[in-house]
């Protein structure tokens, strides 16, 4: 998702896309003053180039034919101060604008346009110990396992989130609420 060629080349071979689910990302977490450009520059073009460019080439068919659905996937950190995740909560925070931009654009041609925000989540690149830490401050005293996840991002793409557009769900355990 770093290559702009690479994202571009994936929306001419996508054919009539009902759903687009923007699920790439990247980070690394580092202190304000130990962050890399590179590190920096990477973030910004896989979490938030990368699906500004696909959106943009893959919302507007979805428009000509009158409807559609694009989940973002956001998080947390775009909503509370955390250490360490300047760079990669700016570019949530991004995300989380263009969610709203999008759904103002494409909406009133019936293209509905959200965002999932999860919390600290179990997954193949995150550590138990660092999700269980995380997970521990949420309101829920756990992490996220990635079904939790993906029953959102179902539920907003599917006919029964119909009426929806321009939202962040938040599934972090109330961590951004408390």
């Amino acid at each position: 998702m770093t290559d702009l060629a690479s994202v571009r080349r994936l929306s001419e071979e996508a054919a009539a896309v009902d759903i687009l689910v923007d699920n790439a990302g990247t980070y690394e977490f580092a202190m304000t003053a130990d962050q890399t450009v590179a590190s920096y520059d990477e973030m910004f073009q896989v979490n938030v180039r990368a699906p500004y460019f696909l959106t943009a080439a893959i919302a507007p068919r979805m428009a000509a034919r009158g409807g559609g659905s694009v989940v973002n996937i956001g998080s947390m950190a775009a909503h509370i101060g955390m250490a360490s995740t300047s760079v990669y909560a700016a570019t949530k925070a991004a995300l989380t604008s263009l969610t709203r931009t999008w759904a103002a654009e494409f909406g009133p041609s019936g293209v509905r346009v959200n965002l999932v925000a999860p919390g600290p989540t179990l997954t193949a690149s995150v550590p138990e110990e660092n999700a269980s830490a995380v997970g521990a401050t949420t309101l829920l005293h756990r992490h996220a396992l990635p079904q939790e996840i993906a029953a959102a991002v179902v539920f907003l793409a599917s006919p029964q989130a119909s009426y929806l557009t321009g939202a962040t769900i938040p599934v972090d355990g109330g961590r951004t609420i408390a």
